[in-house]
């Protein structure tokens, strides 16, 4: 099912010059050279930080040099709109904007299938991808969007990790990373793109262990009790293997578990209509 595409302008909803088959194949077609969020509904209509989303969107295109000013009244109603046509239900969305034209925003939306259960209960494996620092990584760029198409993963893995040159892990490719080392949290908390899920992981983490936004080292992974990624779409995420190195017990840790119900319990408090 193809996904549905639109440009919302100064004059309105317009039709895209293309069509895609989802939100990823979409990205071939959107510039390479702008700012972009994504995120999904929630029983069709309601969303998550949308707001919270919006003011990353228009803090990336300050950082980038696009001058942009969010009509959020029209986008959301453009938004609500695409969703009704679709007739999808819950919808994974990305809003695109374009340095060029940055009154027009380009509107995907596609079919929302979380990832399966297996996922959560069983964890996942990483690589770290070395010297892959993002450059001004505090902004969602479209060039990254663009480059991460061309990071091809071995099967089995689901996510890369970049890591600095100094070894750190920054962040995944679509996701924020955490490690759990000598019982506390640690993240970057700087070099990377500021997560609206980790804005979550902030809210609810001091209450379940200590939390220190600092990264982990790649040297660091034999030492780790538990890691996990995060973002919008996926929530938390265990990680059970990085580099063939097996984390902890190998499954998803206590800690992770618990952050994640924190994590789950604060989303159904906090939805909102789109």
């Amino acid at each position: 099912m193809p996904c549905h595409i639109k440009i919302l302008t100064p004059q309105g909803l317009q039709p895209a010059p293309y069509t895609a088959d989802s939100v990823a194949d979409a990205v071939k077609y959107e510039p390479g050279d702008g700012v972009y969020t994504v995120t999904n509904t929630y029983n069709t209509y309601q969303v998550l930080k949308f707001d919270a989303h919006l003011d990353r969107l228009e803090d990336s295109a300050r950082r980038e040099g696009i001058p942009l000013k969010l009509d959020r009244v029209a986008l959301r109603q453009a938004l609500r709109q695409m969703i009704a046509e679709a007739g999808f239900g819950d919808v994974r969305f990305r809003i695109t904007v374009p340095r060029q034209q940055p009154d027009h925003y380009i509107l995907s939306i596609e079919p929302f299938t979380p990832p399966p259960a297996d996922v959560y209960e069983n964890g996942v494996r990483c690589i770290t991808l070395s010297g892959s620092a993002r450059h001004n990584p505090s902004a969602k760029t479209t060039d990254w969007m663009h480059d991460r198409r061309q990071i091809t993963l071995p099967p089995g893995i689901y996510e890369g990790l970049l890591v600095n040159d100094q070894g750190y892990i920054l962040e995944g490719t679509t996701s924020n990373f955490y490690g759990i080392l000598g019982g506390e949290l640690r993240t970057a908390g700087a070099d990377v793109l500021p997560g609206i899920t980790q804005q979550i992981v902030f809210a609810v983490a001091p209450n379940i262990l200590p939390l220190r936004k600092e990264a982990v080292n790649a040297s660091d992974i034999p030492h780790l009790s538990e890691a996990f990624i995060t973002s919008s779409s996926r929530g938390i995420v265990p990680v059970v293997e990085i580099d063939d190195v097996t984390i902890g017990d190998g499954i998803a840790g206590a800690s992770t578990l618990v952050l994640r119900e924190a994590y789950l319990a604060w989303v159904q408090a906090h939805l909102e209509e789109l």
